[in-house]
């Protein structure tokens, strides 16, 4: 292993207290130290620093005990913003955010089922870059990046290959194709994990070191947390938890398999299942009316949701589920009772009684929020402070 040099080790104490500014909000340097541990010196030299960048501004005093007052720091919010991008089956969202991550500016362009060509997505991804942007009034030059959610399994690498079996998608290079028409950074992941990244962060998420987030969109998809981080696996495809399997040779699933989750519980199957025909574009407020109705379907829907969610809970054992996506938000505050109650039903009960089962608090711009906490986190990072030093 290599030493740290001087230089690594300063980026690392950076690193660390612009991270406990991001998430703690502003403190004072004696706060400061008592959250990262380090020296007072430490702390007045790495913010000196901060301040002179940009990249922190003051932000008020407060008194202290019996002293002068102390002066309370911030992230400023000014310094870059950064943009998320959610490509969904319904549509495609694209908003901008200043570092306090507030939403600035927002484009949408809708797309139905016979136009996921990657052409298409790819001109709207684009198009909306450029739409935020200007409607923002924020300089290019301050735009820190770009990041994007999509369906599917996404390859590490420039090229940022996807896989997505409900687009007709494969190996589509992604990456290269946003690169040709925009000189951001970019930066690709599955729309679930940029969801419950963003959960994780701001959410319902936030603290649970084992968690497990699930979005109900079109179809199910999910991260998988542990530790505190997200994992992904030997080819990065964990959290496909759409395709578990809950009924042996059950309905037939968009990925080509049979009795998958996503097959029952995808609010495409859902409407499927209530003999409801409706375009990927409609589909929110197809199973909005059906909402509505109280209509037999749903009530079986919560109950196989409950069966997934029962495998979960005995495979990671984890302290929280958070149930998101625009279906899962639209199901969630009439059956979040009756998936709990299914959930209970079908499981041991030491692993679900440790287990808390909630809806995500972001509602259904988490995936967008998610995909622009893409480009913080590199903000965040030790190797980004390094090109401040």
């Amino acid at each position: 292993m290599a030493r740290k040099t001087v230089k690594d080790v300063r980026r690392g104490n950076s690193a660390m207290l612009l991270q406990s500014l991001f998430f703690g909000g502003p403190a004072s340097r004696n706060d400061l130290c008592a959250a990262t541990g380090l020296s007072p010196a430490t702390v007045s030299t790495m913010t000196g620093d901060l301040l002179g960048d940009g990249i922190v501004v003051e932000a008020g005093q407060v008194d202290s005990d019996g002293g002068r007052p102390r002066v309370l720091l911030r992230v400023n919010p000014s310094y870059g913003f950064a943009i998320g991008v959610d490509v969904g089956e319904t549509q495609v969202r694209v908003e901008l955010f200043d570092l306090e991550m507030k939403e600035l500016a927002r484009a949408l362009y809708a797309l139905r089922s016979a136009r996921h060509d990657p052409e298409l997505v790819a001109r709207h991804i684009l198009t909306g870059v450029d739409q935020v942007i200007a409607d923002s009034g924020v300089s290019p030059s301050q735009v820190l990046g770009v990041g994007v959610g999509v369906p599917g399994i996404v390859e590490a690498g420039p090229e940022a290959l996807v896989r997505a079996a409900t687009f007709g998608w494969e190996a589509v290079p992604l990456g290269t194709m946003l690169r040709a028409g925009t000189p951001l950074p970019l930066h690709v992941d599955n729309g679930a994990k940029t969801m419950g990244q963003a959960e994780l962060w701001f959410g319902s998420g936030r603290g649970a070191g084992d968690a497990i987030i699930v979005l109900m969109g079109s179809g199910v998809g999910g991260t998988i947390v542990i530790d505190g981080k997200i994992f992904r696996g030997a080819s990065r495809a964990a959290g496909e938890i759409g395709h578990i399997k809950i009924v042996g040779g059950g309905r037939p699933c968009r990925c080509g398999g049979h009795g998958c989750l996503e097959a029952y519980v995808g609010a495409e199957a859902i409407l499927e299942r209530a003999g409801i025909s409706a375009d990927s574009a409609d589909e929110e407020a197809a199973l909005a009316a059906l909402v509505a109705t109280d209509s037999p379907v749903l009530d079986e829907t919560a109950d196989l949701l409950g069966i997934g969610l029962s495998n979960l809970i005995h495979l990671f054992n984890p302290s929280r589920i958070v149930i998101g996506g625009w279906a899962g938000l639209m199901l969630g505050p009439r059956y979040l009772d009756r998936i709990r109650a299914a959930t209970a039903s079908s499981t041991l009960a030491p692993p679900y009684e440790s287990t808390d089962i909630t809806l995500g608090r972001l509602g259904p711009d988490a995936v967008a929020l998610g995909a622009a906490t893409l480009v913080i986190e590199r903000l965040l990072s030790e190797d980004r402070l390094s090109l401040l030093a």
